[in-house]
């Protein structure tokens, strides 16, 4: 199987005052916490969001290693009109951090602002937690505008990591998507 050289950039907000202002919601878009822990809802979204963008690390995980992983976990989901739209997963850290683990849109809901308000809110929830700083990684396989949008809301890199992964074609949330 052949590799791919993968560029992992780890960004950080040092301050709340780093977010800047709140992006405004776009009509119709609401966002809401999932408050019952769920391994199936929680696999759905990774599967849902990462399908075009190599998301393969969770697949593996049976619904005990996902409860696991979820616990202290919160999850903050947009809706547009009534349908999943996108999420951002929160684990504050022992060191007082909190890390934005997860975050995306499915693919029919990019590029309409969604995201811009999904992280500027799901930051602002993240301080709410009383961290010391707010962290997150994207990768060269995530969308092509995480970045950019990380940066928009005030993420600055502090390291960048180059890997040889195998180069895998996602499998999707479902045989051939």
């Amino acid at each position: 199987m052949s590799t791919v050289d993968v560029t992992t950039w780890y960004l950080e907000q040092t301050s709340p005052e780093d977010a800047g202002p709140p992006v405004p919601a776009p009509e119709g878009v609401r966002v809401e916490c999932a408050e019952i822990v769920s391994p199936e809802l929680s696999r759905f979204l990774y599967t849902a969001v990462g399908q075009d963008v190599t998301w393969t690390d969770r697949l593996g995980w049976d619904r005990a290693r996902w409860t696991k992983e979820l616990e202290g976990t919160r999850t903050w989901i947009a809706y547009e009109r009534g349908t999943p739209a996108g999420y951002a997963e929160l684990a504050p850290r022992e060191d007082g951090s909190t890390e934005i683990v997860y975050f995306g849109l499915l693919p029919a809901f990019r590029g309409r602002r969604i995201g811009a308000h999904l992280l500027s809110f799901a930051t602002a929830r993240a301080w709410d937690l009383t961290t010391t700083r707010v962290w997150l990684h994207t990768c060269s396989k995530d969308g092509p505008h995480a970045r950019a949008n990380y940066e928009r809301r005030g993420f600055r890199v502090y390291r960048t990591e180059v890997e040889q992964e195998e180069a895998l074609k996602s499998p999707g949330p479902w045989p051939g998507a």
